[in-house]
């Protein structure tokens, strides 16, 4: 089961966990669990995509309910009309916050884009961020006798492939859990004493008109046991209070939860 977390007629969305793929692919195709067959398997309807998202990465995960549906959806996406929000938790102390113009170079996979260009020229990328808490632990890392994280907003402003994580990595502050952009001291450390053994990156809000009535729509997607867990330890409760969950069992989560009230909130 996959929490669901808003449906009607045309549109469904669901928490999509750390560590599941969206949909099969050749490079994948002996993976088990995929979000689009669960949801699929779950709803009794073929679900389209209109988006993507990591697979290390958790949260809102909105698809159509026809081809149709998801065209429309992926050209709000396309044209930026959709506004997304994440959080993060990333290594040492941010505590400002500002929009980072900072232009990418694809990222091209060794085996799946094995015969694209390799001299494209980096691409326009805009994120706000801004830092939301800060914690210091007595955990000695490399050099230092103490580890410092922060708890941070990011709105994407474009769709570039890993943008928060390189553009946070271009910081300085690479998120905790990422093994291609990050410190990989720090995600041990965290891992270990704070049980941060993911990627602590969260979509957590989308806004959007819906395409088929023309009313704004507010999804919003609950931090998972990991992110719980750090938010416990490093003393954050109460600071994203619209999505932190009560206290729940670590297994079986997303068996134990399914919401599906078709509310616009």
């Amino acid at each position: 089961m996959i929490e669901i977390i808003y449906q009607d007629e045309w549109l469904v969305a669901v928490n999509k966990p750390s560590g599941w793929l969206v949909h099969r692919s050749w490079l994948d195709r002996h993976e088990k669990v995929v979000v689009m067959q669960t949801v699929r398997d779950q709803i009794g309807r073929h679900v389209f995509t209109a988006h993507r998202i990591d697979r290390p990465t958790s949260g809102v995960l909105l698809m159509g309910l026809s081809s149709e549906m998801g065209r429309e959806l992926a050209q709000q996406f396309e044209t930026h009309r959709i506004k997304k929000r994440y959080h993060a938790i990333v290594r040492g102390w941010l505590q400002d916050g500002a929009e980072l113009d900072y232009p990418l170079v694809e990222e091209l996979d060794k085996i799946a884009d094995k015969y694209a260009r390799q001299d494209k020229a980096a691409q326009p990328a805009l994120t706000q961020y801004r830092g939301l808490a800060t914690s210091e632990m007595p955990v000695a890392v490399g050099r230092y006798s103490s580890a410092r994280y922060s708890l941070v907003e990011l709105m994407p402003k474009t769709g570039r492939r890993h943008q928060l994580r390189r553009h946070m990595a271009h910081l300085r502050h690479p998120i905790i859990g990422d093994t291609k952009h990050g410190d990989l001291r720090q995600n041990r450390a965290a891992a270990l004493h704070f049980g941060c053994d993911r990627l602590m990156l969260h979509a957590s809000e989308m806004q959007l008109i819906h395409p088929a009535t023309g009313k704004p729509l507010q999804l919003q997607a609950g931090l998972d046991w990991p992110w719980m867990q750090a938010i416990s330890h490093f003393g954050w409760s109460g600071v994203i209070p619209e999505i932190e969950r009560v206290a729940f069992p670590q297994m079986n989560l997303q068996d134990d939860i399914t919401i599906a009230d078709g509310r616009e909130r």
